[in-house]
């Protein structure tokens, strides 16, 4: 019998939000209100969470900062 103890790593909050905005996720979700069987209200969700700097690196283009003209 192998007695293998698996170490476990502790992740601090900050880490993984920062892993997060790094890379981005998408949030999304469904929720339907019934009555009888009968839809009554449908509601979607879909949300992006990214960094500003992830967003311009995957549109491939900087957006205007406030010393910056729009071009």
């Amino acid at each position: 019998m192998d007695n293998t103890v698996t170490s476990s790593k502790d992740v601090a909050l900050v880490e993984i939000l920062d892993r997060v905005l790094d890379k981005g996720v998408v949030i999304s979700g469904d929720i339907v209100i019934s009555v009888a069987g009968v839809d009554l209200i449908y509601l979607g969700l879909r949300a992006l969470l990214s960094s500003m700097e992830t967003m311009e690196r995957l549109r491939g283009s900087p957006i205007a900062g406030p010393m910056q003209e729009p071009t």
